[in-house]
């Protein structure tokens, strides 16, 4: 062992402890570079000594791999992962720390760090509230605590126990999160006051070696855009599978959520734990990046206990518990209803999917738990892990449970691995399967599934007044629907004598831009040619998109009578599968509205004295249009 005396910038001293080269007398090299580090109150965790099978072992972000720096003469050669704080061992001083910088990085049970200012409040990461989880940033925690404004300044640390149940708070312009369940905690409160100024760079022990820089802290990826998803990933922990097999479940979800491309514009993942009551572990909102993802499933225990007796062994000295029998189905509930909300980091228009993970023998209730999910718009994967046992084959009701759990009895929504080990190859396939959002059938709602264009009255007899409340009519039925780029799309024609296209399904993918664009819709003026505007619809709006997956809708909105026919046009756009909805205005024949409108024509065709009763008519058309998808999905 070897000791090194190094300057403190004018402050004082530190006495590093340095492991001896390989082959020196006492404890290995490692032992003893660990032993140093933590008797400082310094993190080992980012130094990787050897290969981890398991996906958080290697989840450093992509900026820190290979970015070497040079140890201390004698040490093991290191990454700059954790080498955050030369600082701690100093007295007179606290840690300059970056805007990101997490409580699990240091390791003392107290420690002074100095909070740069500038930090985006946007981009903090904070779970809880006076006690935070680990994984939480420090100087966003001060910050929402109110120990230190935006500005940044010197705060003190404590080291905590983990907890249960961390709660969500709005303070001080930072919204913290939510999370079940996490190993370590730390709490704030002002710090010393100090000359040294925060520049939003940690201070290393190490230099980079000559030529290298050491990369920036990275910002929030966008992930994966291919694959927009919001996945939750229901993994068996029940006394079935004990601790073992559940550490290797861990370990392939973990692989999985990294293959996945997580982002903020990308997939978004939780977890849930089916054991004797369903636990959320965490919700799709607690992260967007793999790294933190991976540190959390790192992070959940296993419920049903400490043992490891298989099911075999114990029905052969007692009858399984009912109540752990019925643990997926009860789970697979829990998710479907409670999971998936805008609360927890739900996105609209965006596939909703849960991952089942089955080891043997599901319980007799996961066909209803399929059909609950089935309604909540939620798309059931079952992943099976080997086969039921003798023993447990005269306990499965339906050996068909997969089929009739899964959105789809198609082969698409059931996947099956022998066993826990060797899973890697099962990865990719299966991140190909989550990511295909055209196949995701259980996601397609009368919401996000269609394709409705308005065609609107622009002629001189509406007037300029009628024609504003004719444009609030289009989009208060248009807000009603989930309008993104893979989820239900808006167009709008208005017509005279001749037709303008407004815009087109394929020209603006989110609801504000629509609404935006519907406001300013400028009135045209002129005659009325309502079956040339049909044709000219169906032939330039609905042509180019159609082999859309989305239901088509027609909604016509005139107020006076054509003078063309429209009977021929509309018979064309019915055959083309358009489903058209007629809404007529005061002088409107109420054949022409009847000859326009699909089948059954009572419940298509509207009418109405006077504009301002156009409100009414809008929950008409949304509920007729919810109840043409819904029997086209029979």
């Amino acid at each position: 062992m070897s000791a090194a005396w190094i300057p403190a910038l004018g402050l004082g001293v530190c006495l590093l402890l340095l492991p001896g080269p390989a082959g020196s007398e006492g404890a290995g090299e490692w032992g003893s570079w660990g032993a140093s580090r933590r008797s400082q109150g310094l993190s080992t965790s980012g130094y990787k000594r050897d290969s981890d099978p398991a996906p958080w072992a290697s989840a450093r972000p992509p900026e820190e791999e290979g970015a070497k720096v040079e140890p201390p003469r004698g040490a093991p050669a290191l990454t700059p992962a954790a080498d955050l704080l030369l600082l701690t061992c100093f007295s007179h001083a606290p840690i300059a720390i970056t805007c990101f910088t997490r409580g699990l990085d240091i390791r003392k049970e107290k420690a002074d760090v100095l909070c740069p200012g500038g930090c985006p409040l946007e981009e903090f990461s904070v779970y809880g509230n006076i006690v935070y989880a680990s994984v939480s940033s420090i100087c966003g925690a001060a910050v929402h605590r109110g120990v230190i404004s935006n500005s940044g300044g010197p705060v003190r640390v404590y080291s905590l126990p983990g907890r249960e149940n961390y709660s969500s708070v709005d303070a001080n312009g930072i919204q913290s999160q939510m999370l079940s369940r996490w190993s370590a905690s730390f709490t704030v409160t002002k710090g010393k006051s100090s000359t040294q100024e925060a520049t939003g760079q940690a201070v290393s022990t190490a230099h980079p070696p000559t030529g290298k820089r050491l990369k920036k802290t990275p910002e929030k990826k966008t992930g994966n855009k291919d694959c927009k998803a919001d996945i939750a990933f229901l993994i068996d922990g029940s006394f079935n599978i004990g601790q073992r097999r559940f550490n290797l479940q861990k370990n392939f979800v973990g692989k999985v959520a990294l293959m996945l491309g997580i982002g903020t514009e990308g997939p978004h993942v939780g977890l849930v734990q089916a054991s004797e009551h369903p636990k959320i572990e965490f919700y799709l909102k607690n992260f967007t990046s793999a790294k933190d993802v991976l540190f959390a499933i790192k992070e959940v225990g296993f419920r049903g206990g400490n043992s490891n007796t298989d099911v075999a062994e114990r029905m052969s000295s007692t009858t399984v518990d009912s109540e752990e029998r019925l643990l997926r189905g009860k789970a697979l509930k829990h998710t479907a209803q409670k999971f998936f909300t805008v609360d927890a980091g739900v996105r609209k228009g965006i596939p909703k999917v849960v991952v089942v993970f089955i080891d043997g023998w599901p319980s007799d209730d996961i066909e209803e738990a399929g059909i609950v999910a089935r309604e909540f718009g939620v798309n059931v994967f079952i992943v099976s892990v080997a086969k039921p046992i003798p023993e447990e084959l005269g306990m499965v009701q339906d050996v068909t449970f997969v089929d009739k759990a899964v959105c789809r009895n198609n082969g698409f929504f059931s996947y099956h691995m022998p066993n826990w080990f060797g899973t890697t190859k099962y990865v990719k396939p299966l991140v190909q399967k989550l990511c295909s959002h055209e196949q995701m059938m259980c996601s397609k709602t009368c919401y996000n599934s269609v394709n409705i264009a308005f065609l609107i009255d622009g002629s001189s007899s509406v007037g300029d007044s009628n024609f504003r409340l004719m444009l609030e009519f289009v989009s208060n039925i248009a807000k009603t629907f989930e309008i993104s780029d893979i989820g239900a799309k808006i167009a709008a024609v208005q017509f005279t004598y001749d037709q303008r296209t407004e815009f087109s399904f394929t020209d603006y993918s989110t609801k504000e831009n629509v609404l935006a664009v519907i406001r300013n819709i400028r009135y045209m003026s002129g005659g009325t040619a309502t079956g040339d505007a049909i044709s000219f619809t169906v032939r330039n709006v609905f042509g180019p998109i159609r082999e859309s997956p989305n239901k088509n809708f027609l909604v016509i909105v005139t107020d006076g009578q054509s003078y063309d026919d429209v009977q021929g046009p509309a018979a064309a756009a019915h055959d083309a599968g358009i489903t058209i909805f007629s809404v007529g205005v005061a002088w409107a024949p109420l054949d022409d509205l009847k000859d326009m409108a699909s089948k059954p024509k009572e419940s298509h065709a509207f009418f109405t004295r006077e504009f301002t009763g156009l409100e009414p008519i809008v929950s008409d058309v949304i509920r007729g249009i919810c109840r043409d998808f819904l029997e086209s999905q029979q």
